[in-house]
């Protein structure tokens, strides 16, 4: 009876995957009552970690069961869509202010790569780095460093570091000028420093550009190898930390509930019906698949799953690592990703990896698209290939309070995320996001002994 009197309270209604977990666990920090409702009988939805294996080919239509050098079937976590975490990001500030660090344990990714030229390099961040890498010659080794030292120096609230540059009228194009710097530097500044999917960046002014990479040059410094993190057992962990979060504060959640309407009174959701009842809500925050006449289709991404038995070449052996592969090396629109994890990281088998090949579909053959990118992964013990609609919201949600999330991108990152679930708390409260609103309260209950 208890989930059946919650059904009838007027509170905040959300529906399904990590993001939403996210929403779900700042909501009810902020006083608000939640539920959490979710057809799927586990957290995340489509950004789940799938265990055992078993399920994993079974998901994918595979006839047969995996074979025995796969290992033991509950040893796998499988991210359906993989990303990492910045270690100075959107997302672990959200982890560290909400204290959900504490159900979390965390490793450094081992390395960040470039591709240039049908090869792998790690990607220069830092001053000594740029002056030791091999994708440059000697004299753009020197432009590139002052380049660094100009981003790193850069503060937008004094202007004696601006150089010459006006951060909110000069491009970033006109700033690789300014220092010289040739095509091959600009595809991975743009692309694997401050992770732009496209060349678009280059004419928009140059400040939100240089933010981009001292995010990243600050991310690698909280930690070294890299800038990025990823939990152990797999990304399924996220939001069961929201939820656990959410619950202390008096959230509900629903798992294995299925959704059968979206009731809207006078073109205003009032609450959600399933299996005979209705819960109630003032608002409902939701992803694309359980409104699909709120959304518009924004395109394709193509995800490939690759078990593997080795690590991945020129990567120094490395038991985890992102590769980004600049557009123009392809002679694409859009770049491609590989992010791979292992046994290192509690998600597969003893001496497996996996790794996860993305991009944004541009032709009718997808496939071919993702193949620069697979052959850096060869041989493959085994791939699920999986392409996915990309949906956003056809309109803010204003009038029916009917928030939709858009669909995740093919970035292997959460910052687009995260600048997700801030545009949606701003769309919900009518007031901007601020990390402050999401600390736990000194008085809650954690549900464990206290530290």
């Amino acid at each position: 009876m208890y989930f059946i009197l919650l059904l009838w309270f007027t509170c905040h209604t959300i529906l399904n995957v990590v993001l939403e977990c996210i929403l779900s666990g700042i909501m009810s920090v902020n006083g608000k009552k939640v539920l959490h409702m979710d057809r799927n009988p586990y957290y995340g939805g489509e950004s789940s970690s799938i265990t055992p294996l078993e399920e994993l080919y079974k998901r994918f239509g595979l006839p047969d069961s995996p074979p025995e050098s796969m290992g033991r079937g509950r040893d796998w976590n499988v991210d359906l869509i993989p990303k990492f975490l910045m270690a100075n990001g959107q997302l672990v500030k959200m982890l560290l202010y909400t204290e959900v660090t504490r159900y979390l344990d965390f490793k450094v990714v081992e390395g960040s790569f470039v591709y240039k030229g049908g090869k792998i390099y790690k990607v220069p961040s830092t001053e000594s780095e740029a002056l030791a890498s091999n994708l440059m010659g000697m004299f753009e080794k020197r432009r590139f460093r002052k380049f660094l030292v100009f981003v790193a120096n850069f503060d937008e609230n004094d202007p004696k570091t601006f150089e010459g540059v006006d951060p909110k009228a000069t491009t970033m194009r006109d700033v690789y000028k300014k220092f010289d710097l040739g095509q091959d530097v600009i595809d991975f500044t743009g692309h694997a420093l401050a992770l732009y999917r496209t060349d678009d960046y280059l004419d928009q002014p140059c400040l939100e550009t240089i933010n981009r990479i001292k995010l990243y040059s600050e991310s690698l410094a909280r930690y070294g190898k890299s800038p990025y993190l990823y939990p152990l057992y797999g990304l399924g962990e996220l939001p069961q930390g929201f939820a656990r979060l959410s619950a202390i504060y008096g959230g509900t959640y629903m798992l294995n509930k299925p959704v059968d309407e979206i009731v809207v009174e006078n073109g205003h959701v009032v609450g959600v019906k399933s299996e005979g009842e209705v819960a109630r809500c003032k608002q409902l925050i939701c992803d694309p698949s359980y409104v699909q006449d709120r959304v518009r289709k924004a395109g394709q991404v193509i995800r490939v799953i690759c078990i593997l038995s080795h690590p991945i070449k020129n990567t120094n052996d490395a038991n985890s690592c992102q590769i980004i592969i600049p557009q123009n090396q392809v002679n694409r629109n859009s770049d491609i990703y590989v992010c791979m994890i292992s046994y290192a990281h509690n998600v597969a088998a003893q001496g497996k990896y996996i790794a996860i090949a993305s991009t944004t579909v541009e032709t009718s053959d997808p496939e071919t698209e993702i193949q620069p990118a697979l052959e850096l992964l060869e041989p493959i013990d085994q791939k699920f290939v999986a392409i996915s609609d990309l949906y956003e919201p056809s309109d803010d949600g204003s009038e029916s309070q009917v928030f939709c999330s858009r669909a995740y991108d093919a970035t292997t990152h959460f910052e687009t995320t995260c600048n997700d679930i801030k545009d949606i708390y701003k769309r919900m409260t009518g007031t901007d996001f601020d990390f402050e609103n999401m600390k736990r309260k000194q008085n809650d209950v954690f549900g464990e002994d206290e530290q």
